[in-house]
């Protein structure tokens, strides 16, 4: 098991929200392997905290759908499960096509540029080839169109369905290193929001969300074992 460990954070929060976080971010970028048994000894080994806060970590996760505990074999790090994942997709899209839609009219040049830069950002993690980083600054373009358009609970109802949908996106991110089309499409987003072309806007999206459902089954072939 090979955990990511960010030890300043641990010094600036509580400890029950360092290692709810340091779980999660190792199991959205599947360095916790979706179908990885994991126990409570080990984890308490590996973070240097006492098995309260990995307990209260582990319910939380688990009510996320991240982990499953079962008296008989413990806990272990979910499958992936393509129907949560397109159900969320599903949710995702008919969402953020409303929303990207008001952007043409609500968002002002600075926030257009605060767009551009963010796809400026994702084109220097291509050519370094971090698609962790890549994974961040993608969700924080989305989350900029939705908070821009005053819809921040919109976009926290997304986010409460996204676990399995953003485990396929990283693990696709993770095995494709051909980005350019993910930041053409960006691109293509942020000049219909400049241009004010709600239609086009919608297109864009809807081609952009829809990009890893077209990628799904050569994911689940090269990483069966990660899949319900």
């Amino acid at each position: 098991m090979s955990i990511r460990i960010d030890v300043s954070r641990d010094k600036r929060g509580l400890v029950r929200d360092f290692v709810y976080e340091t779980l999660k971010k190792n199991i959205m970028e599947l360095r916790l392997e979706p179908g990885r048994f994991i126990l409570e000894k080990e984890l308490v080994e590996m973070l240097q905290v006492s098995r309260t806060p990995i307990r209260e970590a582990l319910v939380k996760l688990t009510q996320e759908e991240l982990i499953e505990t079962t008296p008989q074999k413990g806990s272990i790090i979910s499958l992936i499960d393509l129907q949560h994942a397109e159900e969320s997709r599903f949710i995702r899209k008919t969402l953020e096509s409303a929303v990207v839609r008001e952007a043409c009219e609500l968002l002002d040049k600075e926030q257009v540029l605060h767009l551009q830069n963010l796809v400026s950002l994702q084109e220097l993690c291509e050519s370094e080839q971090n698609y962790g980083r890549l994974f961040e600054l993608d969700e924080e373009f989305h989350k900029s169109i939705m908070i821009g358009c005053g819809r921040d609970r919109t976009w926290g109802l997304i986010q409460q369905m996204a676990t399995h949908d953003n485990r396929i996106r990283i693990l696709r991110l993770a095995s494709d290193s051909d980005w350019k089309i993910i930041l053409a499409q960006h691109h293509g987003i942020v000049r219909a929001i400049k241009e004010k072309d709600p239609d086009q806007a919608e297109k864009m999206l809807r081609d952009h969300l829809e990009l890893v459902l077209v990628e799904k089954e050569s994911l689940k072939q090269k990483h069966a074992k990660f899949f319900k």
